[in-house]
């Protein structure tokens, strides 16, 4: 025992004593990369320090670092969409230099940029990661011109939707509960407006997206499938600038410009719909006085606060309401984030961040000819996390730090009145619990052609008082109930989660890469729909319910042209994960105390292809996707204990995308996708039970919807410009749909009873035709 400790002590002194002396050879440039025309951070820019053949990429807050010895050297930097820089330095000590890169008037440098910072992407040890900036969304037609984040990535290898027009995502055969979605580091629980049809993301206030697929940075956990972490813009520090948008169902605003020039910043952005308005005009009486709308707000304060210090405050608030005499239904999110960057030193870099957010909804009905009902339920959430960045050399770039939220769930109250009296009412008992996280990681290069990411997260999970746990015999009835007093720890869940990742420049044009990762999903959707509903209810894991675990692995063979015009990745995966949850048939999900007993827990596993080809031209662009995959789930309580398919189970996905710069006032852009039918369970034939026609259903997912596809068409006209002119305007026409497509939302089997109960036809609802519609914007 001895031994091993004195062994671990001097293993400790050797590598300190090492990085000690890499720093006592060597001096740090660092600083920030940024929009020289607003100000903005820029992360992911690449910096290659030509003279050494060295190189790094800033982090999410724009920041890098890098050693070097003394001497001469020419910094380059360069980020897609900018003119790349190079400046020149003597390094005789520690150096803090700032990039402030210039956005193409034209895109014509476009290959140079991309050639300087190839190898810095090609040698990131990450699998599964996708980036999409606020351009490339823009361009992606969409449905009633609504630009989409979330649809944007559908387009990508590897996720689907999970019903016609839905924001709501599968990745990899995942539930969409399984996706961690991030906007400013605050969780979004539901990220649809007007049932999914769009996101809350107001694409004018994004600054980029990004997606990682089952390989998660060890900062990120709690979810299983994937991280979407979503950045809002900081805000122009030199100039007020704007946009504004109508369009045919929405209009949009977005304001920014400097609180104390080059200090501080301020962005707000805001859209709603005016469906309503149009309602008065309606035919049917009873439509008239429906209000149906949506809005949603965001607001962004950027302060640097000294040259070691920064400080970010953003908010976003959103909101879907149906009324009329007899409902009423609203739903929202709103998140709060306060970020504060600090510098310990140029080799040190941390970030504190305070999040609460907020899901809710309420349901409601009235009127002379009704019961007054009320429903609310609300789920919160309070975090707290501390990241550290530290660069002790030009080889190493170590992550760590610490994360805590606390979930509060109200599951649902319901009140029902009549004529002013409290007739019922019935309230899901609260569920409230403690989830951490403890994480380091380290991108290491350990020569020439080899990166390595290797990284451990541990996480706890605590459910606390007050509370009941109930005790189920082995046909899930309640048997028994233990209560627990108020701020009771009565349950805890706790694990390791390491993450790997290998990167081998096989060659100057192909990279090899691998990676392997275990997560844990303590926090779960009880749902029946595939498509997005506000009355998706949560629930943590208990005594009852244990977290979900996932392992994947990745490998992948990545091609780069040398003229930068072709990208191809090819990437293959298996997931297995084990209590996965799944319910019985016909579960009761809505307003049940005891819904863990309707959960039939199993396994999990999905295993494919992904294939990405992307073409970088100056004028064609776009990219080709196609997922090959099979999803599947087993429970000894379902199906006979035998294998059935996930419902987001999609054998076939591609996605085509295409932009064209026609000149510089016109682009077209066009995109194509096709699925495989979603698995379902459905009546496959009947019989007599006691004078009655019994419906005999198939195995569970058995059957297939319709195989899906459509097209979308745009084209964009831009203003002539001139050289006194202070704003721009931009026409956008798209077509939703163009060739009619009828694509199957729901199929239901209806007949008559009376004439024939034994006979029944199939009846396919589809949602949407050709959608044409047309938006202008103003950019001043």
């Amino acid at each position: 025992m001895n031994f091993r400790k004195w062994f671990l002590v001097g293993a400790l002194c050797f590598v300190i004593s090492v990085v000690v002396k890499a720093q006592s050879d060597t001096h740090v440039i660092s600083g920030y990369v940024t929009d020289a025309s607003t100000g903005e951070v820029l992360p992911g820019a690449a910096i290659v320090i030509n003279e050494a053949s060295a190189g790094t990429v800033s982090n999410v807050y724009g920041y890098f670092s890098i050693s070097l010895k003394a001497g001469n050297y020419s910094i380059t930097s360069a980020y897609l969409g900018y003119e790349p820089l190079t400046v020149n330095v003597l390094l005789d000590a520690n150096l803090r230099v700032n990039l402030a890169l210039i956005p193409e008037s034209q895109r014509l440098s476009e290959v140079e940029i991309r050639g300087i910072s190839r190898d810095e992407q090609r040698r990131l040890p990450v699998m599964g990661v996708e980036k999409l900036d606020a351009a490339t969304i823009n361009r992606i037609p969409v449905l009633f011109g609504e630009t989409d984040p979330l649809k944007a990535l559908q387009l990508l290898p590897g996720i689907s939707a999970t019903s016609e027009g839905s924001s709501g995502f599968s990745v990899r055969g995942g539930n969409p509960d399984q996706n961690l979605l991030l906007f400013d580091e605050a969780i979004v629980y539901n990220g649809g407006h007007l049932l999914g049809f769009f996101s809350v993301f107001n694409n004018d206030a994004i600054k980029e997206v990004q997606v990682f697929k089952g390989d998660l940075p060890a900062s990120a956990g709690g979810r299983l499938s994937s991280l979407v972490d979503i950045r809002s813009r900081d805000g122009n520090m030199h100039r007020l600038s704007g946009v504004a948008g109508l369009g045919l169902i929405s209009s949009r605003l977005t304001l920014e410009g400097p609180v104390v020039k080059e200090q501080s910043s301020f962005l707000v952005s805001a859209r709603r719909t005016y469906l309503d308005a149009f309602l008065p005009l309606a035919s049917d009486e009873n439509v008239r006085d429906n209000r149906l709308y949506f809005y949603d707000v965001n607001m962004k304060f950027n302060i640097i606060a000294s040259e070691n210090d920064r400080l970010f405050f953003s908010t976003y608030l959103g909101r879907d309401v149906f009324r009329n005499d007899i409902a009423r239904f609203d739903f929202g999110n709103r998140t709060l984030s306060l970020r504060w960057n600090h510098l310990f030193s140029n080799r040190l870099f941390s970030n504190l961040t305070i999040v609460t957010s907020r899901y809710d909804y309420s349901l409601g009905t009235g009127g002379e000819e009704f019961q007054s009902i009320q429903w609310n339920s609300v789920l919160d959430d309070y975090s707290f996390k501390y990241g550290f960045t530290w660069f002790p050399n030009s080889s190493h770039q170590v992550e760590f730090g610490v994360q805590s939220i606390y979930h509060a769930i109200k599951p649902g109250h319901v009140v029902s009145r009549e004529d002013n009296a409290t007739l019922n009412e019935i309230r899901i008992p609260s569920v409230n619990s403690l989830e951490h996280g403890l994480y380091a990681s380290d991108t290491w290069q350990f020569a020439p052609r080899w990166s390595f990411r290797y990284g451990l997260r541990f996480s706890l999970f605590q459910n606390i008082g007050r509370g009941a746990v109930y005790s189920f015999d082995g046909n899930y009835n309640v048997v028994d109930t233990t209560f627990y007093r108020s701020g009771e720890i009565f349950n805890t869940y706790a694990g390791l989660e390491p993450r790997l990742g290998i990167s081998w420049l096989l060659s100057p044009v192909f990279t090899v890469k691998g990676s392997y990762s275990l997560t844990r999903q303590y926090l779960h959707l009880a749902s029946n729909s595939t498509s997005s509903t506000p009355l998706d209810v949560w629930f943590t894991s208990s005594p009852n319910v244990k977290p979900q675990l996932a392992n994947q692995f990745s490998l992948g063979v990545f091609y780069k042209s040398q003229n930068n015009m072709w990208d191809h990745v090819i990437e293959f995966f298996h997931k297995r994960t084990s209590n996965a949850i799944d319910f019985k048939d016909h579960p009761n999900l809505l307003l049940n105390e005891a819904i863990e007993g309707e959960i039939r827990p199993g396994k999990a596993y999905a295993r494919g292809v992904e294939w990405l080809s992307k073409y970088n031209g100056r004028k064609l662009s776009g990219w080709f996707s196609y997922t090959i995959s099979k999803s599947e789930r087993q429970s000894n309580w379902i199906n006979g204990g035998k294998p059935y398919l996930s419902p987001y189970d999609h054998t076939h996905d591609i996605a085509i995308v295409i932009g064209y710069n026609l000149n510089s006032r016109i682009n077209l852009g066009s995109n194509w996708v096709y699925f495989t039918g979603t698995p379902v369970t459905w009546p496959v034939g009947r019989f007599d039970f006691l004078g009655s026609v019994v419906p005999y259903f198939s195995e569970r997912n058995a059957e297939r919807m319709p195989n899906y596809h459509r097209m979308d068409v745009s084209v964009s006209l831009k203003n002539k410009p001139k050289p006194d002119r202070v704003w721009n305007s931009e026409w956008v026409f798209s077509v939703y749909n163009l060739y009619g497509r009828k694509n199957a939302w729901i199929i239901n089997f209806v007949g008559e009873d009376d004439y024939d109960p034994y006979y029944r036809e199939a009846e396919k609802t589809y949602l949407f035709s050709v959608v044409p519609s047309i938006s202008y914007m103003i950019r001043f």
